[in-house]
């Protein structure tokens, strides 16, 4: 049994805005995954519940009417794996969901409760760096909006304000369509572990019949700074580099392999150290980017007709 002193199941988001509104000191409960571990190792924090779980506005994935696609916070890993609209337009975010825990693990735990928990090693988290994600933060007074990349603020921490949950995760338009995006996650056990490193790599190409160019180019880490991490001064390197030929990517990606470390600062700990871990970065590059930009060769052909996937 766990020792509660209050619970609050709420009938829909903004209800569980004005519960947390009224009471201060409640949690919220959505997987489960996190919060009730906590409890059972007596976690006095987390003894005052408001209950998010199976509500309808914040349980599905749609695309919206501006060709955004919605994820609601209470989606669980499961869902964005199985999702038609993830597997068509964001596959790179099925891996990500895919990689965390096991079966039992993703059936419960939710999109949203890994984002806000402020792991570092969230499998969520660079998928939906790569792809531009937007969080919808809503409270008693209204809702808000930021990339979801300046709503870490450093381990453990998230830019919630008191009384706030997550409502929604937002990919826009021009997060997925027509790009090539591919996830690797690499950790010590095959399954259900944490990550070393993780990495996500989301490109877009233009020139020529067959796309010569990258147009755009995206590459996140997790497990590599205090925070999840977009490596912005790299991006912007390979942006317009030439990938005309298989030699001129191998020679690309082995310039990037170098240029990720200087965006990057990755530690030393008990799972692994500072210098392994910058060479499981260098090698994720390289390995991650050259599917990703296969990925968006095919995206390049036939985005004109299905609106591309990443």
């Amino acid at each position: 049994m766990f020792d509660l002193n209050t619970y609050h199941r709420a009938s829909s988001a903004q209800d569980a805005a004005v519960l947390l509104e009224q009471y201060p000191d409640c949690k919220i409960l959505a997987g489960g995954t996190d919060v009730l571990i906590k409890l059972r190792e007596g976690d006095k924090c987390f003894a005052n519940l408001v209950d998010i779980s199976r509500l309808p506005d914040l349980s599905d994935i749609k695309m919206r009417d501006d060709g955004s696609i919605e994820i609601g916070a209470c989606v669980t890993c499961s869902q964005v794996i199985n999702h038609p609209l993830v597997q068509q337009y964001i596959p790179v975010l099925a891996e990500g969901a895919g990689s965390l825990g096991g079966p039992q693990v993703r059936n419960a735990a939710t999109i949203g409760g890994n984002l806000c928990n402020g792991a570092p090693s969230a499998d969520n988290s660079s998928p939906l760096l790569v792809l531009n994600a937007q969080v919808e933060l809503l409270s008693a007074e209204g809702k808000r909006t930021m990339p979801l990349e300046e709503f870490y603020l450093g381990p453990g921490k998230v830019a919630l304000n008191p009384g706030e949950l997550m409502a929604h995760i937002v990919i826009p338009v021009d997060g997925y369509q027509n790009m090539g995006g591919h996830f690797i996650k690499y950790a010590m056990r095959g399954a259900m572990d944490i990550a070393t490193i993780g990495c996500s790599v989301a490109c877009r190409l233009e020139g020529g019949s067959a796309g010569n160019k990258l147009a755009d180019f995206r590459i996140a880490y997790t497990v590599s700074a205090p925070t999840p991490k977009r490596c912005r001064n790299a991006e912007l390197a390979m942006v317009g580099q030439s990938i005309a030929d298989a030699a001129s990517i191998d020679r690309l990606l082995e310039k990037l392999s170098q240029m990720v470390l200087d965006d990057l600062n990755p530690r030393d700990s008990w799972r692994a150290g500072k210098e392994f871990r910058q060479h499981i970065i260098r090698t994720l590059s390289r390995k991650v980017s050259k599917q990703a930009i296969e990925r968006a060769q095919s995206a390049f052909l036939v985005g004109a007709i299905s609106g591309g996937t990443v």
